[in-house]
């Protein structure tokens, strides 16, 4: 067993410095918002989507552009609007009057990063055309199946203090979202750095691509060879079982949760804390990369009843609670 976890920790080192030199990439541009960068590196890590809130002026938009940049892969921006037609996303047929037939016209998800900007204005038909292509990674159009490019992700943004033309996103495809990250202001010291660099009518500096998505999926292969403990295991499934039966944990928050966390949490949460491992350095996961990363995978997850709202508790008071009182191995 020591051997299989020294030969996967031999293989973190040989990979996980280009995250390292990815991350600095981006912070050439991005200043500050280390929680933000590291988590959206797992998310490229994991295979997983990423829902971003915040806002505005906060970055969300120009941090995925950049680390776009900085992997080389191919990128598209959709602006999500009130109008938008599932057409607008995934591509249509058209008819081509000289042969008679319809032909596939694809639309812009066909790339490998996209950036949904404020995807909670786009109407119910988009969300379902964008689900199937970030759970299914392919998309259908007319009665065609066409697979999506290796890597792919979606990474959206939205804005939680605008309502007027938004529609919420539905349970089922927040769920899709492996991680939603809640995003601060920077610090007085960053936000003058900030200043200094962002206050010029100068282009800003340009990143290098510094990885490949070849090199992504093959980091991907060593995540998926991290060393998780049995008892980590449990952990996981202690932490996510108690959304949905916290009296069995003895923990007093059986009315302030509606609905608990599905098992794509004890999925996504067991690969997230890997990926998270593996930016650490290490071959193996320990309780405190569950704990580190446990609320980004649980937040969006977990849903709360009106008693909880009335007493002004949310989702992320509840999984606190949780996280403190569920005993770590």
């Amino acid at each position: 067993m020591n051997q299989d976890i020294q030969y996967i920790q031999n293989k973190v080192e040989e990979h996980s410095p280009a995250f390292k030199l990815l991350e600095n990439e981006v912070g050439k541009v991005i200043v500050g918002q280390r929680y933000l960068i590291e988590r959206l590196l797992v998310g490229v890590l994991a295979n997983g989507h990423v829902l971003l809130e915040g806002v505005p002026g906060l970055a969300k938009t120009l941090s995925v552009k950049t680390l776009a940049s900085a992997i080389s892969a191919p990128f598209q921006r959709l602006q999500f609007t009130p109008d938008m037609l599932p057409a607008d996303l995934i591509g249509t047929l058209i008819y081509n009057q000289k042969t008679g037939e319809f032909a596939v016209r694809k639309g812009p998800i066909f790339t490998s990063v996209v950036l949904a900007d404020e995807i909670n204005r786009a109407p119910a038909k988009v969300q379902s055309a964008l689900l199937e292509a970030m759970q299914e990674k392919q998309v259908t159009i007319g009665e065609e199946t066409f697979f999506l490019e290796d890597p792919f992700l979606v990474l959206a943004t939205q804005n939680p203090i605008e309502q007027e033309g938004t529609y919420p996103l539905p349970e089922a495809q927040v769920d899709r979202f492996m991680l939603k990250l809640k995003v601060g202001y920077p610090s007085k010291v960053e936000e003058k750095v900030i200043l200094e660099r962002m206050a010029t009518t100068e282009k800003l500096p340009e990143v290098k691509p510094v990885l490949s998505p070849k090199e992504i999926l093959k980091a991907r292969e060593v995540v998926n060879q991290i060393y998780i403990d049995e008892k980590v295991k449990d952990y996981i499934l202690d932490i996510v079982f108690a959304t949905r039966n916290p009296q069995e944990y003895k923990l007093a928050v059986k009315d302030y949760i509606e609905f608990g966390a599905s098992p794509r949490a004890s999925i996504n949460l067991t690969l997230a804390a890997k990926a998270y491992a593996f930016l650490q350095g290490r071959g193996f996961v320990t309780p405190q990369d569950v704990k580190s990363i446990g609320m980004d995978v649980l937040r969006h997850r977990v849903i709360i009843t009106y008693e909880a709202e009335a007493e002004e508790m949310t989702s992320e008071d509840v999984v606190q609670q949780i996280f403190n009182e569920i005993q770590v191995p």
